[in-house]
């Protein structure tokens, strides 16, 4: 993966491997596209009180990372506040517990553990389960260039493409959601994925079941912008096995009788 930066000026120390006078959106976009089936490695991070925390501490269940800097005043706020509203409606529908959601500083001398509060604060996540954490910055570069993330510095802080990660349960990128604002499926269908469709080695039979009945019933709705339980599904499969068990009902009757009355051709 390439690390975009203007030279001189990354966070690492690192100067650009790619001249940023060809930066393109295209570029960025197959660069981010290109990290899934990356494995992101062990990196030592801070959490918002100030205790050391590492990615493999939310390895078993699938996470949503986002990537930010605390000194942005508009776009990331705007895509945070976003992604929070998303995130409510896939633990409505998937289980509140059932994934991870992150939130780093990638501007690491900015990001302490005290501006991630405040940013926390400010965007309405601080009690919200994520977790927000700070990292060093000479895991900047390793960690962007792990999920795929462009950016460079700017007289308006970093311009970078906006992508949410969507990391699977083993710590790989499993997919990418784009923009500040995207349309809820984007990343509550690669969740569902995850939580729903992969059997756990834990899982039993009968929860392995459940979890295959939720994943084809669990639909979405887009009046409300929401997941539900269908129903109806059931209903059609009941009806189904009703008509399927009359006609075998009927045939089993049919052949007794023509088994009792062998020169009768049919009943009269």
């Amino acid at each position: 993966m390439l690390l975009v930066v203007l030279p001189g000026h990354s966070p690492a120390g690192e100067t650009s491997p790619l001249p940023t006078e060809k930066f393109t959106y295209t570029t960025a976009l197959e660069i981010s596209q290109k990290a899934i089936g990356n494995r992101l490695g062990d990196y030592s991070l801070i959490d918002s009180n100030g205790q050391p925390f590492r990615l493999s501490q939310l390895r078993g269940k699938p996470m949503v990372l986002s990537l930010i800097y605390t000194s942005c005043y508009q776009i990331c706020p705007m895509t945070t506040r976003h992604l929070a509203e998303v995130v409510e409606k896939a633990r409505a529908a998937l289980g509140r517990d059932s994934f991870s959601v992150v939130a780093i500083g990638f501007d690491a001398d900015v990001d302490t553990p005290a501006a991630m509060r405040h940013f926390a604060r400010q965007q309405g996540i601080e009690d919200a389960g994520w977790k927000l954490l700070s990292i060093d910055k000479n895991d900047v570069a390793p960690l962007t260039q792990d999920v795929g993330l462009v950016y460079y510095p700017s007289a308006r802080g970093f311009d970078h493409i906006i992508q949410t990660t969507v990391v699977d349960a083993q710590g790989k990128v499993y997919r990418q959601v784009y923009g500040q604002v995207f349309d809820t499926p984007l990343l509550i269908e690669p969740l569902k994925e995850l939580v729903l469709g992969t059997p756990q080695p834990s899982d039993t039979f009968v929860s392995s079941m459940i979890n295959k009945i939720r994943f084809f019933c669990t639909t979405y709705d887009p009046v409300r912008d929401g997941y539900y339980f269908d129903y109806s599904l059931f209903v059609g499969m009941f009806i189904g096995a009703t008509i399927i068990a009359f006609i075998i009902g009927w045939m089993i009757k049919e052949i007794r009788y023509r088994r009792s009355n062998p020169g009768v051709t049919g009943k009269s």
